[in-house]
């Protein structure tokens, strides 16, 4: 289990899904359009104040289908990539430890692989809600999300879980190895069992 949740509970996740996605948007179209994308999610309430504790990983979904729908995948996805790149320096600002920082960039990349994908398991909850994280170490790095929020019920022909991919190339280039680039090779909303993400360095 991912999710420290009571049975029949919703899940909820991590702030910085919403957070991140209006930052990047802003950043890229303007407040007009984190208006309208937030708008169509039901998210309006947002637009006033951003949250500051767990959300309901359902507003997740609503509002990455959102992002899609609204401006086009084109669009959407560098947005959703830079939201997870934010995320990621949120958490090397705000929740990993700087002894722990130091520690992995002085380790062989290989073992600060493993280490940190046993953190992110042990926290996977934060932000894959009632989905499972999975990761193997090795070359490449495989790491997967099953049924997450950010892409649950989409269909698509490309992948769509921009928002993970950023998220894991900022952590891994910071603290396992500066040339780690994160591509998602599988999307459940292409068909897939999971997303699954390679990380090369």
């Amino acid at each position: 289990m991912n999710a420290p949740s009571d049975f029949g509970a919703t899940a909820r996740v991590g702030p910085n899904a919403v957070i991140r996605v209006a930052e990047a948007l802003e950043s890229a179209r303007g407040h007009d359009a984190v208006t309208r994308v937030f708008r169509a999610a039901d998210l309006e309430r947002y637009l006033k104040a951003l949250p500051s504790e767990m959300v309901d990983e359902r507003e997740v979904t609503r509002l990455q289908a959102a992002l899609r729908d609204e401006l086009g995948l084109e669009v959407a996805r560098p947005v959703s990539h830079d939201a997870g790149l934010r995320t990621g320096d949120y958490l090397l600002a705000n929740r990993i430890p700087r002894p722990v920082q130091r520690l992995l960039t002085i380790l062989p990349a290989r073992l600060a692989s493993r280490v940190l994908i046993s953190a992110v398991r042990r926290n996977a909850w934060t932000f894959v809600g009632s989905g499972v994280f999975d990761g193997t170490p090795g070359r490449p790095t495989r790491l997967s999300v099953t049924d997450g929020p950010i892409c649950r019920g989409a269909m698509a022909n490309e992948p769509l879980c921009d928002f993970y991919a950023g998220s894991f190339e900022r952590l891994f280039s910071r603290l396992v190895h500066p040339n780690a680039r994160v591509t998602e090779i599988a999307c459940q909303a292409n068909g897939a069992e999971s997303c699954v993400f390679e990380v090369r360095w």
